[in-house]
């Protein structure tokens, strides 16, 4: 029997781990075991492992390596960030604003939600255009009622679109408010030097660029005090509690390191394979439409909406021909709803349901690119023949 091919195009989801910086890893699982913050010298060698991540982090972001604060994933490092911001304005008698977009990860928008919720604090969502980029103006508008934090999306998860960080961080500073950039897509694929971006605080994740799942940074300029939103032992300078993850830590680096050194060549090679997935699809299946900005998006992204498919089919039809791929509804209901962010962007509710992303990666292949579009153009004629006969 034959065996089932299998094509993966969800990069934007996970990656895999570089073998170079499984390479680099290994000692501290073994070898290396001590806890980091103990004096004697297995611990010494664990903290010596941590410090020099940190540094290395550091030059990439081009940052002091103290403003490098160790998480455990992007998550923890948005949660930190925004529950700290909303937290420290409370410390100091201010009202906690919250501002923030309709197209954010859900590790912010429903930190925000709950933080509205919770502690009745008063939350803003600045509109996005038709591409899904937050509207300077309406920001502007925001920042001018000022807020202890806004926490805007670098780059979108599901339409790849690329916000101007430079220019909101700008805004957001002439009003003094604190500005967060959940840059977890944008890693390993866009600037991250936080001095030209301007940014107050940048949350990262490994597992987005080649480097282990359950590691994340984020970066907080000197100067900015945040309560710990985990409380037990104080590390990371006291902005968070739990044991180091050494290996993990020194993972993150290797990958951050290695998709920096390499970005020239894989970035251009990423940007070839998506358009050529772009032009194959949108030519091959009647009615599909681009989301987000057909330019300045992430170079290995591509969205799409399918009017009258419905996502959880199109994806079964693909995972079933051997095709990991996405969509922005909650696919997994069994009942998809509308994605927020395509509603956010002007959609209908019905179109909403049926987006789809498909992301490459360092993997990927021109004959893997030509057998998705040939799988997924024969499941779409299959789901509209199947719906035609159905309606009659």
């Amino acid at each position: 029997m034959k065996a089932k091919r299998e094509v993966y195009l969800d990069y934007s989801a996970s990656t895999p781990v570089d073998p170079r910086v499984m390479d680099a890893m290994m000692p501290y699982f073994g070898e290396v075991y001590g806890n980091s913050t103990s004096s004697h010298h297995q611990g010494r060698r664990g903290e010596s492992a941590v410090e020099e991540a940190r540094e290395r982090v550091a030059r990439i972001l081009n940052c002091q390596p103290a403003e490098v604060v160790f998480t455990s994933c992007g998550s923890e490092s948005d949660n930190l960030a925004i529950r700290g911001a909303a937290w420290r304005a409370r410390r100091q008698g201010k009202a906690a604003r919250l501002i923030t977009s309709p197209v954010e990860h859900s590790a912010v928008i429903n930190t925000v939600r709950q933080l509205g919720e919770l502690m009745d604090c008063e939350t803003v969502a600045v509109p996005v255009d038709r591409q899904g980029r937050v509207k300077a103006d309406r920001f502007a508008a925001a920042c001018r009622g000022g807020a202890a934090i806004a926490s805007i999306i670098y780059a979108n998860n599901e339409v790849g679109s690329i916000n101007d960080l430079a220019l909101l961080a700008a805004i957001a500073r002439e009003h003094e408010v604190l500005f967060h950039a959940d840059a977890v897509q944008a890693g390993g694929q866009l600037t991250l030097d936080v001095e030209a971006l301007g940014v107050d605080m940048l949350s990262l994740s490994a597992h987005k660029f080649y480097g282990p799942k359950g590691v994340g940074v984020l970066y907080l300029r000197d100067g900015i005090d945040l309560p710990s939103i985990m409380t037990g032992g104080g590390h990371e300078g006291g902005r968070r509690a739990g044991t180091h993850n050494t290996a993990f830590i020194v993972g993150l680096a290797k990958a951050l390191e290695l998709a920096y050194a390499e970005a020239s060549e894989r970035l251009a090679r990423f940007r070839h394979l998506r358009v050529k997935l772009v032009d194959g699809l949108l030519s091959r299946v009647a009615g599909a439409e681009l989301t987000g900005h057909p330019e300045n998006r992430l170079p290995s992204h591509a969205s799409f909406v399918l009017p009258g498919i419905d996502a959880n089919a199109l994806l079964m039809h693909l995972d079933m021909n051997g095709i990991a791929a996405s969509s922005g509804s909650a696919c997994k209901t069994g009942n998809p709803e509308p994605s927020d962010a395509l509603l956010a962007l002007g959609y209908a509710p019905d179109v909403a349901k049926c987006g789809l992303r498909l992301s490459v990666g360092s993997a990927t292949t021109e004959a893997e690119i030509d057998y998705a579009l040939d799988v997924l153009v024969a499941a779409v004629d299959k789901i509209r023949g199947l719906k035609r006969e159905f309606a009659t």
